[in-house]
């Protein structure tokens, strides 16, 4: 589907309309939404799941950049109200969860819960900040392929790096991105806002999900994030590096369910 959202052309797909439940499922980077296709089907059995290409990602308009946190959370409140939902589960892996915080920061009212998979609440250091620039002049001299396969064994554990059914699916996915929407994401991401001082007032339920293998974003630091956060609970996902859906879909989909389950179930005595 495409709805005119924020005045740009933005795709999403929706699943299980009519639950009364609603999840918006935000994908990382260099992805879109197909990144969710493990997820969907299990998903929408209790859920509506929204699940949405972000501005200048797959088959979303790719404006000029850069794309900040706050701009694609205005985006993702827009689209709730698009298709008619009040309020949502959020959940984001990676870049996803840095919109999912800035979703938090901007429209909490609208937040029924937050599930954060493999991500950080901090910006990033200046050392990261260079890497940001370095993967810009990457990307636009070498091409999107050279940019993917430079990317693919930081995302991936090695077990799912040797996979070529999960591999090739993560670079299928990466590769359709544009340098336009890369380059674009990535000044988003080197200029995002540090999440750290909102942790201690989320008071909505919180699911953090980390890859046992997770290179960039460690089980470790998770666990950090996850104990600042009053409601929260942390699941380390076996086998998985920092691509955790697409790596073990069927153990992150029992915790998502688990934590849907929950947060109805709170939602419902209160």
């Amino acid at each position: 589907m495409m709805g005119e959202i924020s005045g740009i052309r933005l795709a999403y797909e929706e699943y299980g309309r009519g639950n009364p439940l609603a999840l918006l499922l935000i994908h990382g980077f260099p992805l879109d939404g197909r990144m969710w296709l493990g997820q969907v089907a299990a998903l929408a059995e209790v859920a509506h799941v929204i699940v949405p290409d972000l501005r200048g990602h797959g088959r979303s308009e790719v404006p000029p950049g850069p794309y900040t946190m706050e701009q694609h959370a205005d985006d993702m409140a827009t689209l709730l109200e698009h298709v008619g939902v009040e309020r949502a589960v959020i959940g984001g892996l990676s870049m996803g969860g840095y919109v999912a915080f800035a979703f938090w920061r901007r429209h909490r009212a609208r937040v029924r819960g937050l599930a954060l998979l493999d991500t950080r609440a901090e910006g990033d250091s200046e050392a990261a900040r260079a890497n940001r620039d370095a993967s810009m002049r990457r990307v636009r001299e070498a091409g999107v392929a050279a940019f993917v396969e430079d990317m693919l064994p930081r995302v991936l554990a090695p077990a799912s790096l040797a996979d070529s059914t999960i591999a090739d699916e993560a670079r299928r996915i990466m590769a359709a991105q544009s340098v336009e929407g890369i380059v674009g994401a990535l000044g988003g991401l080197r200029d995002r806002s540090d999440s750290r001082s909102v942790l201690p007032g989320i008071d909505v339920p919180v699911l953090v999900v980390g890859g046992a293998e997770d290179a960039l974003t460690p089980p470790a630091d998770m666990e950090e994030m996850a104990a600042a956060i009053p409601a929260a609970r942390m699941i380390v996902i076996p086998r998985a590096g920092h691509l955790s859906p697409l790596e073990q879909p069927a153990a992150v989909n029992e915790a998502l369910m688990r934590f849907l389950a929950q947060t109805s179930r709170s939602h419902t005595q209160k």
